[in-house]
């Protein structure tokens, strides 16, 4: 097994998922590269704690309650589950598909339309697209109830095209009329109950009831339509079976997927990558996990070049450090705070700024959100009773590298935790600073490094 295996998985764990630990590194790299993409691929057999039992360790662990412990539950099941990478594609369509439970006032119905992002996620665009057009979180938020056949409301056909499949550019003002009109009678079962309910603070202690969809056809608009060049008496379904056909969504789609998974700027290489992904999109049938499959394999995805290429989103350093450090093995009220965590990093789950989602790569980092990210980074895995922390520090003994001076530890750390590569200057301050521990037990010795690689720029990025 060789650095560059070692440092390659890594990398495919970190983008794919949310980091390995160095068995499950070591044991992927057996499987081999390509093996190990197509497992992570394949979400058939996923072992997660289910909610429900979730519920019985903490009487408040309800999404049924309060959207931060939904949120709460969502990263304990980024940091436990099997199929890291279902959690990461349902991360990527929320960020695309932002909507937020603040205007929904509904929690239940946003974990849904989470457990639609994991289900759909990596299959066709077009089922996607469906899907989130029925969702009655999405047509909350952007207000498709009050889209009737005599009073037609553009925001969701305006926004499908937009934000959600071809961007600005690739499409007219008719067309966003047009997208309105196919889309009218497509609303939710319940509004009218659930809305006076709220008013009558009546949804305790058994919350609301998740709301559904529902087509109502007397307030659809039969009528023909011309639509992207194309005519018919379109419905939602048939508009969204031409965006699907444009090789402006394919970009627009194949170009998200890049700077999610890839890298946060796109290159002349990218965009080269970026081409031979659209090909693939249509050729797959419009099939998100080919998509993936093409893009995780690709001699651009596995280059040195596009290494720590990304800064990690809140949820992605929260989840990812969780998972090193795991230092709740059972979803404890504690976790509650950890709900709240990527909120004061500048990403409230559930809750988007606005339709369009968050500003990410560089402008996840501010003075006050760099603050928020070292201390959780520090405070996690620096303690020296996490189970996590304690494997790295077992591994360092059983290879008789218990005595080994802060220089060593320094990069044994790094290695494990990445492996990170760090500058000559960082290596420096992190190895005269782990000289202040050296009397200490291994144990500490090593959360202290750990907490001290925490606070490095390095652990900033993927």
């Amino acid at each position: 097994m060789s650095s560059e295996d070692v440092h390659l998985m890594a990398h495919l764990m970190r983008r794919a998922g949310f980091g390995a630990t160095r068995d499950e590194l070591e044991s992927a790299i057996a499987d081999g590269y390509e093996k190990t993409v197509d497992a992570l691929l394949d979400t058939s057999t996923v072992s997660y704690m289910p909610d429900d039992i979730i519920r019985r360790y903490h009487v408040d662990q309800s999404e049924l309650r309060v959207v931060e412990v939904a949120v709460a539950n969502w990263l304990y099941r980024m940091m436990t589950t099997t199929s890291p990478l279902q959690e990461k594609i349902a991360l990527f369509w929320h960020s695309l598909f932002a909507t937020g439970e603040r205007k929904v006032n509904n929690v239940q119905t946003m974990v849904n339309q989470i457990e639609t992002f994991r289900k759909y996620g990596l299959g066709s665009f077009r089922a996607l697209l469906v899907q989130v057009s029925r969702d009655p979180a999405m047509l909350h938020w952007l207000d498709n109830q009050d889209n009737h056949r005599d009073a037609v409301n553009e925001n969701y056909g305006r926004e499908l095209l937009e934000l959600f499949s071809m961007g600005i550019g690739n499409y007219t003002e008719q067309d966003v009329k047009e997208a309105a009109r196919a889309f009218t009678g497509w609303t939710f079962e319940n509004a009218e109950y659930m809305a006076l309910r709220a008013m009558k603070a009546s949804i305790w202690p058994y919350s609301r009831v998740a709301c559904q969809f529902e087509f109502r056809s007397d307030d659809h608009d039969y009528s023909e339509k011309i639509f992207l060049g194309e005519s018919g008496p379109f419905d939602g379904e048939d508009v969204i079976e031409v965006i699907v056909r444009q090789p402006a969504t394919a970009r627009f789609v194949c170009t998200r997927l890049y700077q999610f998974f890839v890298a946060d700027d796109v290159d002349e290489e990218g965009e080269e990558l970026i081409e031979r992904l659209c090909q693939t999109y249509f050729d797959s049938g419009y099939v998100i996990e080919a998509v993936l499959r093409h893009m995780f394999n690709s001699d651009h995805f596995k280059s040195t070049a596009v290494r720590f290429r990304r800064v990690k989103s809140p949820a992605e350093l929260v989840a990812g450090t969780l998972r090193t450090a795991r230092p709740f093995p059972r979803p404890t009220v504690e976790m509650f705070q950890v709900g709240l965590a990527t909120n004061y990093m500048g990403q409230e789950l559930m809750n988007p700024p606005n339709v369009e989602g968050w500003h990410e790569g560089a402008e996840w980092i501010d003075s006050g959100s760099l603050v928020e990210r070292v201390n959780f980074a520090s405070q996690y895995l620096g303690n020296p009773g996490s189970p996590g922390v304690r494997d790295i520090a077992d591994r360092l003994a059983s290879e008789q590298r218990a005595q080994f001076d802060s220089a060593t530890l320094v990069d044994s750390c790094l290695d494990l935790l990445g492996p990170i590569t760090v500058s000559d200057e960082t290596r420096a301050t992190l190895v005269a600073s782990s000289e202040a521990y050296e009397q200490d037990d291994l144990t500490t010795r090593v959360a202290e490094t750990l907490r001290l690689i925490g606070s490095t720029r390095e652990y900033q990025l993927a």
